[in-house]
């Protein structure tokens, strides 16, 4: 599903007159998201799952075939645990 049929799916769901009013609160949800994320605040939506933003350690390595090696550095990485409301519904989707 790309955006465009998301945004239509989010109007129907949500009763948007308007994919105008739709799109914009889907950007007002990933905004919002982003903001507590970047903050280091996790985002619980019961039923649903949660967002929380957590440290991926560094690393490093060879490169297969060569004798060059690599390092990344650590970094804060986005997680989402889906919730179990959300797990039930796609297992019975099968």
């Amino acid at each position: 599903m790309n955006k465009a049929q998301f945004v239509e799916l989010v109007q129907k769901s949500g009763g948007y007159k308007t994919k105008v009013e739709a799109d914009t609160a889907i950007k007002a949800f990933t905004e919002a998201v982003t903001a507590a994320l970047v903050a280091n605040e996790e985002v619980s939506l019961v039923g649903f799952g949660n967002f929380a933003a957590s440290l991926q350690k560094g690393k490093s390595g060879k490169v297969p075939g060569t004798s060059k090696t690599y390092s990344t550095a650590d970094k804060m990485v986005p997680k989402f645990k889906p919730g179990k409301s959300l797990k039930d519904s796609v297992a019975a989707a099968k």
